[in-house]
């Protein structure tokens, strides 16, 4: 049986985006997504939670992006999870948690409509599945 790797996430860019161009010429963006719940406590009050993940796009899903997105945007992204790992430069070795995105839809409330678009780029005013 094969295995299901899927990630959702509704959540506010924690600070712009972080463009970079590969030595090939890819596009490459890295960006920091909070996502937060509330829920009630016994004694009446309110417990907010906020977890922070680290997404990265390729190509033209990167581009778009970078060019679109700020600090604050509300997001709708799809991608599976990642894990991987390196040596720092005092040879410890560390081991990164990403998301890598295959779909985005800008949801701030700005915008006509949300644009979706996914890594090849493409742009549709679909609205989000949710």
């Amino acid at each position: 049986m094969r295995g299901i790797n899927r990630v959702t996430l509704v959540g506010n860019l924690g600070k712009d985006p972080e463009l970079k161009t590969l030595a090939d010429g890819t596009p490459l963006v890295k960006m920091t997504v909070a996502t937060t719940e509330t829920y009630r406590l016994k004694d009446g009050g309110n417990q907010t939670h906020t977890d922070w993940h680290t997404v990265v796009a390729w190509r033209g899903l990167a581009t778009l992006a970078g060019q679109y997105l700020h600090k604050g945007s509300l997001v709708y992204i799809e991608g599976k999870i990642r894990y991987r790992q390196y040596e720092d430069k005092e040879g410890l070795k560390k081991i990164v948690t990403e998301i890598v995105a295959d779909q985005l839809i800008m949801l701030d409330k700005k915008q006509s409509g949300a644009q979706q678009t996914d890594n090849n780029g493409d742009i549709s005013n679909e609205t989000p599945p949710f």
